[in-house]
Order: C-alpha cells, then structure tokens, then sequence
C-alpha cells in the first residue's frame, strides 16, 4: 500500500472512537471487542513503512487511553507489546496472504493478547493471589473477556481486510476497464 496516510488517520480515528464510545457506554459493545489488534494485523500486513505499521496501534491506543483513563503500568505495556507482536505477526502474513493466514493470524493475535495480559494482571495486579491457583484463576476470570476478544478481532479483520481487498479489486478491474475501452 503506497499511499497510507489517510487510512492511518481514518484507523486511528475510528478505534480511537470505538474505544472511547465503548468505555463510556455510547454504544453497547461487549468487553474487549475492540479493532485495536485488527488494525494492527492490518498495518502489519498492508503497509509498506514498517515504523508506520507498527506505530499507528500506538498511537490508537495512547489517544484512547488518555480518555479512557491509565491503569498498572506494567499491564499497560503487556497490553501494548502484544500489539507490537501483532504487527509483527502481519509482516508474516505479508509475504504469505492467504485466508488461512490471515484468521490464523487473528486467532495467534487473540491467543497471545489473553495469555500475556492476564499473566500481567496476575503478575503486576493485586486481584489473585502470587500463587499457581491465582495464575489459574486469572485465566478462568479473563475467559468471558477472552470469547469476546476473539470475536472482536474476527469481526474487524473480516472487515477491515475485506474491504480493503474488495476496494482493491474493484479499483484493479476498472482499471483494466478504462485500459481495455481506450484501446
């Protein structure tokens, strides 16, 4: 993608929207169905600039964040370093763009977002014991929120790379119209 500046503008604002909209119960969406990791993926994946990819779920975040409220640093930054592997996850899917990659990126995304921050909460929180049974009670607690991020994450990237797809081909089959109707 050679020209990305106004979609990043379009992603960060409309996530930055959902986020706040959501937090504030504007809309009803459930916990954690969010297009943070979809953007992510997507930024991965389709932009060209590797600091621009992995920048803009950043910037999304920070902004939200700063509406939303701060919470335990060091969760804040489990949070954000599963984005950054997010991202990391679409520079694979990049060289290898089928559908099987692509929902098995968003799943790996999910996996990796509920493993790593319910490990933080458990680790860095006071809400579970620093035990093995508060470790598990973390993951069991965070199971509800997890069904939710997976559908979420399924639900934005369904959007977000199908209607970039989609819009791309439309504009290659035009294209190609236009060239065949000059000839």
């Amino acid at each position: 993608m050679k020209n990305t500046k106004h979609l990043v503008y379009f992603f960060v604002f409309a996530a930055v929207l959902l986020r706040v909209l959501r937090h504030y119960e504007v809309i009803n969406l459930p916990p954690n169905f969010a297009p943070i990791a979809a953007m992510a993926l997507f930024s991965g994946t389709y932009f060209l600039d590797r600091k621009q990819a992995l920048i803009v779920p950043f910037i999304a975040m920070i902004i939200s964040d700063a509406f939303i409220g701060l919470y335990n640093p060091f969760v804040m930054l489990s949070v954000y370093l599963c984005f950054t592997t997010t991202v990391l996850i679409g520079f694979y899917i990049k060289n290898n763009k089928t559908l099987t990659n692509i929902i098995g990126g968003s799943l790996l995304s999910s996996v990796v977002f509920y493993l790593v921050t319910n490990f933080a909460v458990w680790g860095f929180g006071n809400w579970y014991p620093f035990t093995a049974s508060g470790l598990m009670q973390s993951y069991i607690m965070a199971v509800p929120f997890f069904k939710w991020t997976l559908l979420g994450d399924l639900f934005y990237v369904t959007v977000m790379f199908g209607s970039y797809e989609l819009v791309s081909y439309y504009l290659f089959v035009n294209k190609q119209c236009t060239l065949l109707n000059t000839k």
